[in-house]
């Protein structure tokens, strides 16, 4: 029961049939004293033709008795380091498994004898760029040797390499799979052919463990695709062809990313709303930075792809473990109507944060899950198409997705893309990698004072610039800092976007509308390593094609509305109407102390609507699988009944 207030000027408390009420029910006379201090409180009458409908009390409501962020979710914290590496090597390790060095030329039997030198002097002609990687010249090797040439004759032909090819270890130390099955020259497409096939497996991935987390829980999913990731990365051991490979990476694919979000839903889950930006953004910077970061280093050291295989997918076996060290989500519970599971959790948590919470505000949360669950199953009858029928959500919808599709070929482009850039690919790798943890630190700090659309423009537009200008200056040094700089800043935009999509959305499609972002994203990334291949026709044509399309992602991120400190849409109308009367212009950090004014001047008025802090979606992948994950985060108004709110 809340504590008894005293409201001295009436004009401030709820007032109905000429009566006062203070915030906690009490009828006060003109003067503010309570008459009936001694008596249960009691609500004033609902307004003639609405009915009085209980405020809802959710797990932002019990977090603070049970404790936001105490020695439980601390624990859980940690838990997400080994599934920040699973994701990082599952995305990463395709990379170091079919690297092809920049410098290879053809194989001759006849000269192996010879140096290298003295064979690419001997063997094979100069091209556009240097020696021939593709062509050699086809003369009677055996007699020049005899002859003691070591330079071509002139009236050898010039024909495709017809032994295979040789490849230089000072670039990369060991055999890739790529390097093993010369899928170089006319097959150069297949590396990057077989990373699109990754990203189908990620959309199906998507969908089955989707459906999985909803149908069977969070921690079931959870297993499943890190086992699944583990079966395909051990199964690319065994390949000797194209097409086995492919089909092992699109297995590894249906990992990705679910290996980790998975894991990170049920940890924000459980966190308090105001510890959810540092849990959502520095878990990616400072674990997932890490794994990527020594992950060069880890295929060096091996220097065996086959190896490299082992050590980065053999760990994620650990994940059937899971079931005995992370909870299953209390939300999930609470959206199948097991409640009482849920409650037995949070009474764990309760006892290893050593704090007390009464078994009366249990029950009031157990009344509570009951009623968001009826509701619940009201919201099931929209779909995705919903988003679609009206003509301003309809907009936002297409923008986010074209934007999410934008903001994920740049991405991926940029990772991929450090092999063009004319250094050393590890170490090059190594600082793009590093670049995560400022950018994600940076987001902490400013995204709830500088806002989401212009922080989201901003960045898109600075990672297309930086990218431009690395197509001005020459390959090496130079071009790989300015490209560096460009992944500095769509790291940024990545982090925003994925929140970005799960505010704007309404809350009975939420769920839905961002699966389908999401998966749009996984359809961009499918093109991205094509983009990069295009390094074969210029050097310069992957940065400017990521260049153009930074600048123009944000320019179009400016037409969406700002969601800081806005209620969060619930309904479809909410969906249709939200930033209506927004400026393109307008920035959230000049109107702060303005519209803080302004409400210090107002009568307080009944909340209902969300705290936008409370949703931290910024997840590598899908952040909402289910209508229940956020349900906590928002306020339906179908529960809280405003008497001015017509949506009542």
């Amino acid at each position: 029961m809340p504590p008894q207030e005293t409201v001295g000027d009436c004009s401030k408390a709820k007032q109905d049939d000429g009566k006062c009420y203070n915030n906690s029910g009490y009828v006060s006379d003109a003067g503010g004293h309570d008459r009936n201090q001694n008596q249960l409180p009691q609500k004033p009458p609902p307004p003639h033709g609405e009915t009085s409908v209980e405020e809802p009390f959710e797990f932002d409501d019990l977090l603070p008795h049970i404790g936001e962020f105490g020695i439980y979710q601390k624990v859980l914290f940690l838990l997400m380091i080994p599934f920040s590496f699973f994701v990082a090597w599952v995305y990463f390790t395709q990379i170091f498994i079919s690297i092809v060095p920049e410098k290879h030329w053809c194989w001759v039997p006849e000269l192996e004898n010879l140096t290298a030198e003295e064979r690419i002097s001997l063997a094979i002609p100069f091209g556009p760029d240097g020696r021939d990687r593709c062509h050699m010249y086809d003369g009677d090797f055996i007699k020049a040797l005899d002859q003691g040439l070591r330079t071509p004759d002139p009236s050898w032909p010039i024909v495709p390499c017809k032994y295979g090819w040789e490849y230089n270890r000072t670039e990369v130390p060991y055999d890739s799979i790529s390097t093993e099955l010369d899928w170089v020259c006319d097959n150069s497409a297949l590396p990057s052919t077989a990373q699109s096939i990754f990203f189908c497996g990620a959309i199906l991935g998507g969908l089955v463990f989707g459906w999985l987390a909803d149908r069977f829980g969070r921690i079931p999913a959870l297993v499943g695709t890190n086992v699944a990731g583990f079966i395909g990365g051990i199964a690319t051991t065994f390949c000797s062809s194209f097409w086995s490979y492919c089909l092992c990476r699109f297995v590894v694919g249906m990992a990705f990313d679910n290996c980790f979000t998975m894991m990170y839903i049920l940890v924000l889950e459980y966190v308090g709303p105001k510890w959810r930006t540092f849990v959502a953004n520095m878990s990616i910077a400072i674990f997932f930075t890490f794994a990527a970061s020594i992950l060069p280093w880890i295929a060096y050291y091996v220097a065996d792809w086959r190896v490299l295989c082992y050590v980065t997918s053999a760990p994620l076996a650990l994940a059937v473990f899971t079931p005995w060290l992370v909870p299953e989500s209390a939300r999930w519970l609470v959206s199948q109507g097991e409640t009482d599971k849920a409650i037995s959790i949070l009474r764990k948590f309760e006892r290893i944060n050593r704090s007390k919470v009464s078994e009366s505000t249990y029950q009031k949360f157990r009344d509570s899950c009951m009623r968001a669950k009826k509701l619940e199953e009201e919201d099931k009858t929209y779909s995705v198409l919903d988003l679609f029928r009206t003509p301003r959500l309809r907009k936002i919808t297409l923008i986010m997705v074209v934007l999410w599709m934008v903001i994920s070929l740049v991405f991926d482009g940029h990772v991929r893309n450090v092999e063009t850039l004319g250094l050393d690919v590890f170490l090059t790798f190594t600082i793009a990698s590093v670049t995560e943890f400022p950018a994600d630190t940076f987001l902490t700090l400013v995204l709830d004072v500088w806002g989401r659309r212009w922080l989201a423009a901003g960045s898109l537009i600075v990672s297309g610039i930086f990218s431009l200008l690395a197509t001005t200056v020459p390959i090496g040094l130079p071009s790989a800092t300015l490209a560096i700089m460009g992944r500095f800043a769509i790291n940024i935009s990545y982090n925003i976007g994925l929140q970005y999509a799960a505010e704007l959305l309404p809350t009975v499609v939420r769920a839905q509308g961002v699966a389908l972002i999401h998966i749009m994203g996984y359809v961009a990334s499918i093109i991205a390593p094509f983009v990069v291949y295009l390094a074969k026709v210029s050097v310069s044509l992957p940065l400017f094609i990521l260049g153009i399309l930074g600048i123009l992602g944000g320019l179009l991120a400016l037409f969406l509305p700002e969601t800081l400190d806005q209620e969060l849409p619930q309904t479809l109308h909410d969906g249709e109407m939200f930033g209506k009367g927004q400026s393109i212009w307008d920035f959230p950090c000049t109107k702060k102390q303005e519209d803080d004014d302004e409400v210090e001047k107002k009568p307080k008025k009944s909340q209902h609507f969300s705290r936008s802090g409370s949703i931290r979606a910024s997840v590598r992948g899908e952040v909402l699988r289910s209508s229940m994950i956020n349900r906590s985060s928002m306020r339906s108004r179908k529960a809280v009944c405003v008497p001015d709110n017509q949506a009542c």
